[in-house]
């Protein structure tokens, strides 16, 4: 299962949810959908985006773990 650690970069980089949504052009909802760990899925323009507004890597903010998927997969 792929996890996405939204939270910790936000952390470590001292921006809100509100910023970043502002910064990446993404609604708030969608934010909260990946930062929940409730995406399907994330379209490269909008990890690129994220991993720009974070100064980031995209291995920073996603997190492989052995195991069950969630909600049933």
């Amino acid at each position: 299962m792929i996890r996405i650690d939204l939270d910790v970069m936000l952390a470590r980089r001292k921006m809100s949810v509100t910023e970043l949504s502002q910064k990446v052009g993404i609604t708030m909802a969608n934010l909260s959908i990946l930062k929940n760990g409730k995406a399907k899925a994330v379209r490269f323009s909008t990890l690129d985006e994220i991993c720009k507004a974070l100064a980031c890597q995209p291995g920073d903010i996603l997190v492989y773990e052995e195991g069950e998927q969630q909600d049933g997969e």
